[in-house]
């Protein structure tokens, strides 16, 4: 087997993982993936050489302990190589072939893929222009997908001002997509980019929210998403075609089925 250009642990599924996997198939690079649900990764060593840990290896003594934060709130065991190669401690963590180097942060997990490729796949633009553009895309999706991620936390907790923030940051960045689009089939040109990939799959994370509706009734508030494709049809067009295409549909399989029929309601 061919070596990993980068090697990702990470809670799974993910779809921030997904943007790498997406990308890779659409360039030709390979990437290793290895990681457990959610609700297990706790009882793993993040390290290059991630593990399921022995009961006996999960104790407060261990040299590995570390306070759980962002979404973790149990005891997490992480080397100390993986906190200088990821000095947020944060997954999704990539690291180089043999693990000198971390790269955190999804997008930029998603570069790395793109830089690793042996030819020019357009992904990252055709000039230093272009790749500034994707660029500005790249982090205006960072932005959207840190609110949301409060937000989705949050959803057994909603208040109404977290909502509303919620909902002026999903405007905001939706708009800004519903405008792109206008001009171009892709959001940074005429053809399939980076920016592509992770609007497609932060989208798709966010629109879980919909599975939360009961919860958010019960708080009276509803699903911040409520009339966003009608007020955004191109940008939800984008994410559904593209979710079909072979690269994106080999990773999301069903993931936005739910989403699909909640929006039919």
């Amino acid at each position: 087997m061919a070596q990993s250009a980068l090697r990702i642990f990470s809670y799974l599924p993910n779809p921030r993982v997904w943007k790498a996997l997406i990308a890779a198939e659409l360039c030709g690079v390979h990437v290793e993936v290895c990681g457990d649900e959610p609700r297990r990764l706790p009882e793993w060593l993040w390290d290059f050489e991630a593990r399921p840990l022995e009961e006996e290896e999960r104790s407060a003594s261990s040299p590995h302990a570390r306070v759980g934060k962002r979404g973790f709130t149990q005891t997490l065991y992480k080397t100390d190589a993986f906190l200088v190669a990821h000095p947020y401690g944060t997954v999704p963590a990539a690291f180089s072939p043999g693990g000198a180097i971390g790269v955190f942060e999804s997008n930029s997990i998603l570069r790395a893929v793109a830089r690793a490729a042996a030819s020019d796949h357009g992904l990252y633009g055709r000039d230093g222009y272009q790749a500034s553009r994707i660029d500005s895309f790249l982090d205006a999706t960072l932005v959207f997908a840190r609110e949301a991620q409060v937000y989705l936390l949050a959803l057994r907790q909603m208040t109404p001002e977290l909502h509303r923030r919620m909902q002026d940051a999903l405007e905001f960045y939706l708009d800004g997509i519903e405008r792109a689009l206008g001009d171009a089939p892709f959001l940074a040109g005429d053809a399939i980019s980076l920016a592509d990939i992770a609007f497609v799959c932060d989208l798709a994370q966010f629109l879980n929210e919909r599975r939360a509706r009961g919860l958010l009734e019960e708080a009276g508030l509803g699903i911040a998403t409520e009339g966003e494709p009608n007020a955004h049809p191109r940008a939800f067009e984008h994410l559904f075609r593209l979710a079909e295409t072979p690269a994106f549909a080999k990773h999301l399989g069903g993931y936005l089925d739910h989403a699909r029929s909640e929006l039919a309601r």
